[in-house]
C-alpha cells in the first residue's frame, strides 16, 4: 500500500468524523459559517482526491478527473445540506470546479511529496480555523 493510499484513507476518516461533529453542533452554526465550511470542505476533498490520485495513477487522467470531480461535488453537497439549500448549491458548484482543476494541477507538479505535505498541512490548518470560528460563534 501506497503512501497515497494511506493519505486517501485518513483523510476520508477525517472528513466522516468532521461531518459526524458537525452533525451534532449544527443548531449552533450560522449560514454564513455553514457556507465557507461546505466551501472548504468540497474543495479540499476534491483537491486532495485529485491529487492524491493522479500521482498514484498518472495515465488515467479522465477517469481520476471524474472521480475528483464527483468526490468534490458529493461532499461539497453532503455539507451544505447541513444547514440549507444555498449552502447546498455552493458547496456543490464548488466541490465540481475543483474537481474539475485537481488532476491538472497533480500533473504538473514537480515534487509531488513536498506538494502532498503542503496540502495536508492546509487542509489541518483550515480544519483548525473551523474549529476556531465554530468555538467563536
Amino acid at each position: 500500500m501506497t503512501t497515497s493510499a494511506i493519505l486517501m484513507y485518513v483523510d476520508v476518516w477525517i472528513v466522516l468524523c468532521f461531518y459526524g461533529y458537525l452533525l451534532k453542533i449544527k443548531k449552533r452554526i450560522g449560514f454564513q459559517l455553514g457556507m465557507n465550511i461546505s466551501i472548504v470542505m468540497g474543495g479540499m476533498a476534491a483537491l486532495l482526491s485529485g491529487v492524491l490520485l493522479i500521482t498514484q495513477f498518472p495515465f488515467h487522467f479522465t477517469v481520476i478527473t471524474m472521480i475528483s470531480t464527483v468526490a468534490g461535488l458529493t461532499v461539497g453537497a453532503v455539507f451544505g445540506l447541513l444547514f440549507d439549500y444555498q449552502t447546498f448549491v455552493t458547496g456543490l458548484t464548488n466541490g465540481i470546479i475543483i474537481g474539475l482543476m485537481s488532476p491538472m494541477i497533480g500533473t504538473v507538479i514537480e515534487r509531488p511529496t513536498m506538494f502532498i505535505i503542503f496540502l495536508h498541512g492546509f487542509f489541518i490548518f483550515s480544519l483548525l480555523t473551523i474549529f476556531h470560528s465554530i468555538k467563536r460563534s
